[in-house]
């Protein structure tokens, strides 16, 4: 595998900046970061102007049916790596396949999340694609009852070499509707499980009843921000007793209010992304999936992150874009979620970065990769202008590299 230098150029290295560095890349892993030149014989990169960030890290998107968009958009976008929340194995299977093909992003997954009968999200998935096929599909998913069932599927996917576990907890008050819900003691026997197994495990909630009891049976995350209340002093407490963190998914939280729709149509549009996504994937994140528009407010989450943020909870970037989820697209939606973190929940863009980057490394253990240092992965996204000062320059981008293979979009181009 080649080795080449990229130099003169301004590094976000997951946690800290350095102004002027160069960064050796060798075997598809980081040899060297340096605030000086670095002695380099080989192809050289140099780029003043531009920032050197790690690769983004979605930790929430469904590459729903196996979707072969979902992996190469994600990386065009500069994400080198995505968290699958919810997927059938077989589609686990046929991305994996499509990886080794490259060009793609990198996937992490939990396989089948721990469903129960007619819990969600099956429900709201037959209310818009009750088809034979999307009937098939959902015939395969678990269908969780005792706590010993519970257990037993965190050792099933254990066996599968999953990397973290996902439950779900979804009462349906946010879409006015009532779903099965599991029992506290099937939650709490999967979390116990996947604890002694060494995996973190993360839970769906959409409202604040359903984020307190989840978090009272000892999840390790949130996969969503509560939009029907203000987070309280005692969901506050919960996340703090269980060292949980919170992936608001906040650009998805505003297509199911329907307020995000203005902002989903500027950056469906933005010139920067035209020629990373295509029309379909335009139109979709467009659209508001707005099942929440009479019971919840955007504004809701927003405060709470700001609540949890100044409490201390960890906050990790995730999108949660999937294909039925209009209003988000893969890799896009990445940068819609730093913007909101930004401009709407009192982050700072270093702090929004380190929250795409070294933070969700750390917290799901992925500890060869979000940072730039040595002997890390070289997932590396390259941009014009300095992200660390405006956020919005992660678009501007310029090159991709994924263990130090370069996106073949920007061939020829850095």
């Amino acid at each position: 595998m080649a080795s080449f230098l990229i130099t003169d150029v301004r590094i976000f290295d997951g946690e800290n900046s350095i102004d002027h560095g160069s960064v050796l890349v060798q075997d598809g892993r980081i040899a060297q970061v340096s605030s000086t030149q670095i002695d380099h014989r080989g192809t050289t990169i140099s780029k003043p102007g531009h920032t050197l960030l790690p690769g983004l890290i979605d930790v929430h998107i469904h590459a729903d049916g196996g979707n072969p968009v979902a992996l190469p958009q994600s990386l065009r976008f500069g994400v080198t790596t995505v968290c699958d929340m919810h997927n059938e194995d077989f589609n686990i299977a046929r991305l994996r396949k499509q990886i080794e093909g490259g060009d793609c992003a990198d996937l992490k997954t939990t396989s089948f999340a721990a469903t129960i009968d007619m819990g969600w999200p099956m429900p709201i998935v037959l209310m818009h694609h009750d088809t034979p096929e999307v009937r098939a599909e959902m015939a395969t998913w678990p269908r969780l009852t005792t706590p010993e069932s519970g257990r037993q599927y965190v050792r099933d996917r254990v066996a599968e070499g999953v990397d973290y576990i996902k439950l779900m907890h979804e009462s349906g008050k946010l879409l006015g509707q009532t779903f099965n819900k599991p029992s506290l003691e099937l939650q709490t026997a999967i979390i116990d499980e996947a604890h002694q197994h060494g995996l973190k495990a993360v839970a769906h909630a959409t409202c604040l009843s359903d984020t307190l009891e989840i978090l009272q049976c000892g999840a390790d995350g949130l996969t969503h921000c509560a939009l029907d209340a203000l987070v309280t002093d005692d969901v506050i407490a919960a996340y703090k007793r269980n060292n949980a963190h919170c992936n608001p998914t906040l650009a998805a939280m505003g297509s199911l209010t329907t307020e995000g729709a203005a902002l989903q149509a500027k950056l469906a549009h933005d010139p920067r992304a035209q020629a990373l996504m295509d029309d379909e994937a335009r139109g979709r994140m467009c659209a508001c999936m707005a099942v929440g528009k009479d019971t919840g407010k955007i504004q809701h989450a927003y405060d709470s992150v700001k609540s949890l943020k100044a409490a201390g909870v960890p906050i990790l970037v995730g999108s949660d874009a999937a294909s039925p989820a209009v209003g988000t697209a893969w890799g896009l939606s990445m940068h819609h979620e730093l913007a909101l973190f930004v401009n709407e929940c009192g982050f700072s863009p270093a702090e929004a970065l380190n929250a795409a980057t070294a933070l969700p490394a750390a917290r799901f253990g992925f500890m060869d990769r979000g940072r730039i240092r040595e002997g890390m992965r070289a997932d590396l996204l390259l941009v014009e202008g300095n992200p660390v000062e405006d956020v919005d320059r992660t678009l501007d981008i310029r090159a991709v590299w994924k263990e130090g293979r370069l996106c073949s979009v920007y061939e020829g181009k850095v």
